[in-house]
């Protein structure tokens, strides 16, 4: 039970990377171009969906909803974080903290089932060629999007109301560059601290491993389809058409194992800030990259595309 005299947190501090008071402006510098790059890789990728009416097919119409998803989940935490690393005064309020959080786990969320979504878009193309336009129309592919967006929102409101229904009665200094959930339950205290930590984790963990299993399952079946196709050169194609998808969702689940699958133990608070680091920027970064790489028509319209706006006299 909280004593009588105990007071209440109305504001935290984010601590970040002022662990590492020498490095900060090349971190700045660094976390800038790589933020930049990712805008602008997410924003090519929409316009050249949008421009180009050959790619107005459900797989190229998902990853511009997971451009989207992923410019919004940086949104929520990058800008504030290069803010604090040329800043003295890194409080963020009460208030702030929670709409952060929420809007990380929303956004980051949506990005998990909208992978899932594209593992089952590749599914039904490979395996059930036929029945494809039947069962991947645009009605479809619209509610498979919205109920990614929904069930992001939803993970996002109960991790947020589940943690910021505690008390925060002792230290404000959360050790992490954005209000992430490990380091405020640190600060939390009462009875019920153990049991939400649980809860949250068993909860995230779920959605994240039963994402990963569907995802796993689908290319089960599809490497199975791809299989029985005769020629090597059909094989190499069916197998392209997955390549850029299944790269971004090793890399995705990879890192994230990283953070929500680490043994617990003593570890220092750098070291968590750099782990952070991985997931929250180096993932969206390399995720631009690899779907304009692995994907050679979407690389060759993005190229075309450049192309005629830098030199229009010979388009």
């Amino acid at each position: 039970m909280l004593g009588p005299n105990y007071t209440l947190v109305s504001e935290f501090i984010l601590v970040g990377f002022s662990t590492f008071p020498h490095l900060q402006l090349i971190f700045f510098l660094l976390f800038l171009l790589m933020y930049l790059f990712t805008l602008l890789g997410n924003l090519l990728i929409m316009a050249t969906i949008w421009r180009e009416r050959s790619l107005h097919t459900p797989m190229y119409l998902f990853l511009c909803a997971l451009s989207i998803s992923e410019i919004l989940y940086t949104l929520a935490i990058i800008p504030r974080m290069l803010a604090d690393l040329l800043s003295t005064h890194r409080s963020i309020t009460f208030l702030a903290c929670g709409n952060q959080m929420f809007f990380s786990f929303t956004f980051g969320f949506t990005h998990s089932f909208l992978l899932t979504v594209m593992g089952y878009d590749r599914y039904v193309a490979i395996c059930h060629p036929l029945r494809y336009n039947v069962l991947m129309s645009p009605h479809a592919c619209a509610c498979l999007v919205a109920w990614s967006w929904v069930g992001g929102c939803v993970m996002g409101l109960v991790v947020t109301m589940a943690i910021f229904h505690l008390t925060f009665c002792g230290p404000n200094e959360v050790h992490h560059f954005f209000c992430h959930v490990p380091p405020l339950l640190k600060l939390a205290c009462g009875e019920d601290v153990p049991v939400v930590a649980k809860g949250v984790g068993l909860v995230c963990i779920t959605a994240l491993l039963g994402c990963f299993l569907l995802i796993l399952l689908s290319y089960t079946f599809i490497v199975a389809a791809i299989l029985r196709i005769s020629s090597a050169e059909g094989r190499h194609k069916a197998f392209s058409t997955c390549a850029s998808h299944l790269t971004v969702v090793i890399v995705h689940y990879g890192f994230a194992s990283v953070i929500y699958l680490k043994p617990k133990g003593p570890q220092s608070l750098e070291g968590d800030t750099l782990m952070g680091f991985t997931y929250t920027v180096l993932t969206p970064f390399l995720s631009p990259i690899i779907f304009s790489l692995r994907n050679k028509e979407l690389k060759v319209t993005m190229k075309k595309t450049v192309l005629s706006k830098l030199f229009p006299q010979n388009s």
